[in-house]
């Protein structure tokens, strides 16, 4: 799933997992970014204040189409993928595959440079 997440305070699309998503934190990123108060998202959405506040503290979570209108009236598009779970990130293969083979062979020597650099430091 694409989401907005914060990053200090701008609103970054990275791909999240449903188990590990956090709605609140989603809603307060993408509502700050907007330069919106919590009255004026829950106002544009049809809510009320004390909800948006409740979502945002994680003492709630809103239903997934009220997060896809929450994210529209700020601005943001969330998206939802399914894939199956079975532990491969097809995403990450195909942009492997799109790769010319000498970067191909660049990205392994990175790769296996790294895992010696962490070998030493751990």
């Amino acid at each position: 799933m694409s989401c907005g997440i914060l990053d200090g305070m701008t609103v970054m699309l990275v791909p999240t997992p449903l188990h590990s998503l956090r709605p609140g934190a989603v809603v307060r990123a993408a509502r700050r970014e907007a330069g919106l108060t919590q009255r004026e998202l829950a106002e544009r959405v049809g809510t009320t204040q004390s909800a948006v506040a409740r979502w945002e503290a994680g003492a709630d979570s809103p239903r997934l189409d009220t997060l896809s209108a929450l994210l529209r009236a700020c601005g943001v598009e969330g998206d939802l993928t399914f894939r199956r779970h079975d532990d491969v990130d097809r995403a990450q293969i195909r942009e492997h595959l799109a790769l010319t083979p000498a970067e191909r062979l660049e990205a392994q020597r990175r790769a296996a440079a790294f895992r010696r650099s962490a070998r030493r430091a751990g």
